[in-house]
């Protein structure tokens, strides 16, 4: 029996965009399906920050169309609150849920718990945010995310400033993610793990897809030989993160 085709969550046609006089976004055409984990690459000024703009509705394309079918989570680089401010792990990640004057049900709080437990933080819930560490960091902000029940998970250079290790167990959490969500990962570095992603585009104002762990995509995206590679991280049973 063949496979099931997949739906199509993210779809772009002629996509362009400009600030002013400077052209930012050539005519993108891309279609990113669902359970697909897509890796946008490329240079600072290349578009990537504001094509994902475009695609949370920020912006609004100056020519072409863009399409998303489904309902988007984002995960910033940074949490974007004080890390000092007396805030437990599971406050913040039941803040992805809005409510009027804050009041949360038992099933919202029953959510934030189930998202919690699927980012490996359910022991660590009631700890201060100023004392997790960036990978843990992380994986809050997407279960922040998931609480709302997302089904497109766009995710900006989750891997700055975090160690080797939690880049891998942030990878093999996006892995699991993706049986049920379509992830779009952004990075400029083109070190991310090569095994994890289905597809990779490299934006420096025109969109070019290439194969997983091509040298070219860093031509193209860099103007430099780069590989894409794997981080491949024997752990420590007792090392922490």
């Amino acid at each position: 029996m063949g496979q099931l085709k997949k739906e199509p969550r993210i779809f772009a046609r002629d996509l362009s965009f400009s600030y002013g006089q400077a052209l930012v976004l050539d005519k993108l055409n891309f279609t990113i399906n669902e359970n697909q984990i897509v890796t946008l690459i490329g240079p600072n000024g290349g578009g990537k920050t504001t094509l994902l703009r475009l695609i949370i509705g920020l912006l609004q394309a100056n020519s072409g169309s863009l399409e998303v079918r489904g309902e988007i989570g984002y995960v910033p680089q940074y949490p974007g609150f004080d890390r000092q401010f007396p805030m437990t792990v599971f406050d913040v990640v039941l803040s992805g849920l809005i409510r009027p004057f804050g009041f949360y049900t038992g099933q919202d709080r029953r959510h934030a718990e189930e998202s919690l437990e699927k980012v490996g933080l359910s022991s660590i819930m009631h700890e201060s945010i100023s004392a997790i560490s960036g990978g843990q960091t992380q994986r809050m902000l997407i279960a922040r995310a998931l609480v709302s029940k997302k089904d497109i998970l766009l995710l900006d250079e989750p891997t700055a400033s975090i160690d080797q290790l939690a880049v891998s167990k942030l990878y093999d959490l996006i892995k699991e993610l993706a049986e049920n969500h379509t992830i779009l990962l952004v990075t400029h570095d083109s070190g991310f793990v090569s095994d994890i992603t289905d597809r990779v585009f490299c934006l420096n104002k025109k969109l070019v897809e290439h194969p997983v762990d091509d040298a070219a995509c860093g031509v193209a995206a860099f103007g430099q030989r780069s590989r894409l590679v794997r981080h491949d991280v024997k752990i420590n049973p007792a090392q922490k993160e």
